[in-house]
């Protein structure tokens, strides 16, 4: 029997979902089996969902109450409220838990804060701490993060911009001939422009007014980074920040700054060690990648699709397949699901296919078992999709069941 549980949105914040939920399937035959089995413990809008490493514990951030809630498992199909809720900041939205399970991080949207919560040796909640807050690098009052460090410059524009372009000696081509025309990859073409370099030479303007939203520091998620360190998202401030652990809490390393106003959301790391983080305001993939001196910077940036259209759709969640050669990116407005290819050492990026998700707003989703589980969450369904499995591009949709307002999708030990 395959089990998910389902995070989503209550009434508390004009969802329909009663608590944590339960998609179950049949094993072997999951993807057309698969159906909602209601709630299996009560909870206030628990809008994203994280499992401790090793423990049969789930952890909810519930988003309406800015609180973060343990939840031991109590059977094949129940989970148990384990300790008291933790109050971390104002609309938190991400929970990320550290490998070795020894404590977690919240993001919060409403107020920006970054918050280390200590885990005991049975999963329950410890003690919270707040990080340190971002300050907006493009402010006229911008300091840096963490005190006493240098300024943090964003990237050297010209040295980006030269590291997109294709080789004069041979024509760029996306991989998929669905997508050369176009995108314009065509052998010859007049001028032989990388779609990332224009992309990403399109975000340095300036935002005209009403473009994103006014700049206030708005946690989004965090990543454990194979060094050992965290990046977290500023989608406010258009930041991600590097973290290292201490045991008074998160210290801030140094900040990566992107371009104004691409808002910077989830991120997934590459087996690589690369970081491919993107962004809801811009429809982009950028990629991160720590440097000899253990500095991380931007490397390349991609649109998430070429069709992908900037204030209509807003890309949401970011996953990878297991060997790291596909990325998947829900694409809200649109509805899409789009696939990327991941060459080289991690380092390239390019759009592969696109989708109909099958849902209305795909907030979020997950590759499982040859499929893609996508949260719909204001057509209040789950979709499944088919992957390829030997090129990883999403093939169509496979089946669909009804959950409300389904924000978070996690699979079930």
């Amino acid at each position: 029997m395959t089990r998910f549980w389902v995070g989503g949105y209550g009434p508390d914040m004009d969802g329909d979902a009663t608590g944590i939920g339960l998609l179950e399937g049949d094993e072997g035959r999951a993807p057309t089996t698969l159906a909602y089995r209601g709630a299996v413990t009560a909870a206030a809008s628990p809008s994203w969902l994280a499992a401790h490493p090793t423990l049969d514990v789930v952890y909810a951030g519930l988003e309406g109450s800015g609180t973060v809630q343990a939840f031991a498992r109590s059977g094949e199909r129940s989970l148990t409220a384990l300790g008291a809720p933790v109050e971390v900041g104002d609309g938190v939205c991400h929970l990320a838990v550290a490998p070795h399970g020894g404590y977690l991080v919240a993001s919060c949207y409403g107020d920006g804060r970054v918050v280390r919560v200590g885990l005991d040796a049975s999963g329950l909640l410890g003690e919270a701490s707040v990080a340190d807050a971002a300050t907006d690098p493009y402010g006229t009052n911008a300091v840096p993060a963490a005190q006493g460090a240098p300024a943090v410059p964003g990237p050297d524009l010209n040295d980006v911009l030269a590291s997109l372009a294709p080789a004069a000696s041979a024509p760029a081509r996306s991989g998929l001939l669905l997508f050369d025309e176009e995108l314009g990859l065509t052998p010859g073409a007049a001028e032989n422009v990388s779609p990332a370099a224009a992309v990403f030479a399109a975000a340095l303007a300036p935002a005209s007014a009403g473009e994103v939203p006014d700049r206030t520091s708005r946690a989004h998620a965090a990543a454990f980074l194979t060094d050992g360190r965290i990046a977290t998202t500023d989608i406010g401030f258009d930041l991600v920040r590097i973290w290292r652990a201490t045991s008074a809490g998160l210290v801030v390393d140094h900040q990566i700054v992107l371009p104004h106003g691409v808002g910077p959301r989830h991120m997934v790391v590459h087996p690589s060690g690369h970081l491919h983080v993107v962004t809801e305001y811009s429809c982009e993939v950028f990629t991160l990648a720590a440097g000899a001196n253990g500095r991380w910077g931007l490397v390349a940036a991609t649109a998430v699709s070429p069709t992908a259209q900037v204030g209509v759709d807003y890309p949401s969640e970011i996953s990878r397949s297991r060997d790291g050669e596909t990325l998947y990116a829900g694409v809200r407005g649109s509805n899409t699901i789009a696939a990327l290819r991941v060459r080289g050492a991690g380092e390239v990026v390019e759009p592969l296919a696109l989708a109909d998700s099958g849902v209305d707003w795909p907030r979020h989703h997950l590759v499982h078992d040859g499929a893609l589980l996508v949260a719909g969450q204001r057509s209040d369904e789950i979709g499944i999709l088919d992957l390829d499995e030997r090129t990883g591009a999403p093939r169509g949709i496979r089946h669909r069941t009804a959950a409300p307002a389904p924000s978070s999708i996690l699979l079930a030990r």
